[in-house]
């Protein structure tokens, strides 16, 4: 029996699918990517923009006419089944399952014949290990309690839930066996981590320093997505201290005006998160920056929409994710007063995406000449007498070497020229 798996938005997401791949080839199963071989397909979907709702819903449409075809088990999971469960039963009958964001450990024994159940409360599953890759994602919690009014996923997700210690570090230990060369630490609001060890209560940045004496072939800990207002001076201290926890960090901005982050429910303010910034940068002295931003929220002002771009000016990113508002239905944002025409929200980003393209080559550019480490991640499709590794900036390499690689092999280069957001060198020996 073959399965195919199609997995959409986060990289929980992706995690969970990769977990539901190795269940299923653990139960005997065989993965394929050719929907014509497929006996079972599972769509692992978001819920966050329109936009991955619709690209579903075209999913969907092609394997309906697969199914008439051949025998198809189709198995619709993730945050868009949990938001809209009668809809896709009503609206697409053909699929034989529609399994929230709570079930998901129960497909693999859905497909094999038994009946679902259904879970109260988000269940982790044993592993989220992929066969062969040298980058795996943990996922350390689940859900989120902030209720931003502008985003789906407490609606989806549900309330924070946090993961055992005692797992995450029999995880890491399967990790550590298998070679995996760095993982991603992953939740909602990664940083509110929060669970007991041996009698002790773990917030994030203890949960960091227990688990990293673990990692011997681990050489980076990255996490993602953190709130602001949950990033304290512990944590501050534990990524400066500790060798193994990458020293670029992923920092969700969203808005530089302090009204506009009140109407979003931030729980911070412009002063606050200029602050922090400031505060990591001295203490943390090689610390690279990514955040998210979004232009053309409900009644965002020009003078608002300025503070914006001052605000990404200070933190000095080499790369952001950059978006408009878009409503979403459910959400508070979407029925605020003052909603914004698209083409100014357009025009807006367009400029933000401008500036930050410019920023981030002068600010890698400043970085030559440099020596770092890095993670093969295979041959340059491009040159084959050269390969491509990724640092721990999240930054990108092509290298010369005379000696052989593999993707996972760690090698330090030194970089000599920036070329489109990749360094360019030579192995250093």
């Amino acid at each position: 029996m073959k399965f195919l798996i199609e997995s959409y938005g986060c990289q929980l997401n992706m995690a969970e699918s990769a977990a539901i791949e190795m269940m299923l080839i653990g139960r005997g199963m065989e993965k394929t990517d050719n929907p014509d071989e497929a006996d079972a397909v599972i769509l692992n979907t978001c819920s966050v923009r329109k936009t991955a709702e619709n690209r579903i819903w075209g999913r969907l449409g092609f394997y309906s006419a697969e199914k008439k075809k051949h025998e198809l088990i189709l198995v619709v999971t993730g945050c868009m089944a949990e938001r809209m469960q009668e809809d896709l039963r009503k609206e697409a009958p053909y699929i034989d399952a529609v399994i929230g964001t709570n079930e998901k450990a129960e497909i693999p024994d859905f497909i094999l014949g038994s009946p679902l159940e259904k879970l109260n409360g988000y269940r982790f599953l044993s592993s989220y290990y992929r066969e062969g890759e040298f980058s795996s994602y943990v996922p350390i919690m689940n859900g989120c309690n902030n209720f931003c009014s502008y985003c789906i996923v407490p609606y989806v997700r549900g309330r924070e839930v946090s993961r055992p210690v005692e797992e995450i570090i029999r995880e890491i230990c399967l990790l550590e066996e298998k070679g995996v060369r760095e993982i991603t630490l992953l939740g909602q609001n990664v940083n509110s981590y929060l669970s007991e060890y041996e009698g002790k209560a773990v917030d994030f940045p203890t949960l960091l320093e227990i688990i990293t004496p673990y990692m011997k072939n681990i050489i980076f800990v990255r996490f993602e997505s953190p709130h602001p207002k949950d990033f304290s001076d512990h944590l501050i201290s534990v990524i400066a201290a500790n060798d193994r926890v990458a020293k670029h960090i992923h920092l969700p901005m969203q808005s530089g005006s302090t009204r506009i982050l009140q109407l979003m429910n931030r729980k911070t303010t412009r002063e606050k998160f200029i602050a922090l910034v400031r505060k990591m940068k001295e203490r943390i002295p090689s610390l690279t920056l990514s955040t998210d931003v979004m232009t053309g929220f409900p009644s965002e002002t020009e003078e608002e929409y300025e503070e914006t771009l001052s605000m990404m000016e200070e933190m000095g990113c080499t790369e952001a994710f950059m978006y408009y508002f878009n409503p979403r239905e459910g959400t508070r944002a979407a029925a605020m007063d003052g909603q914004i025409d698209e083409s100014v929200k357009i025009k807006r980003l367009e400029r933000l995406i401008d500036e930050q393209i410019a920023r981030q080559a002068v600010i890698k550019s400043q970085m030559l000449p440099f020596r770092a480490r890095a993670i093969v991640t295979g041959r340059s499709r491009d040159d084959s007498d050269r390969f491509l590794a990724r640092g721990e900036h999240n930054d990108y390499f092509s290298f010369a070497s005379s000696m052989p690689h593999e993707a996972g092999d760690v090698v330090v280069i030194d970089a000599v020229e920036l070329k489109g957001n990749t360094f360019r060198g030579d192995e250093y020996v």
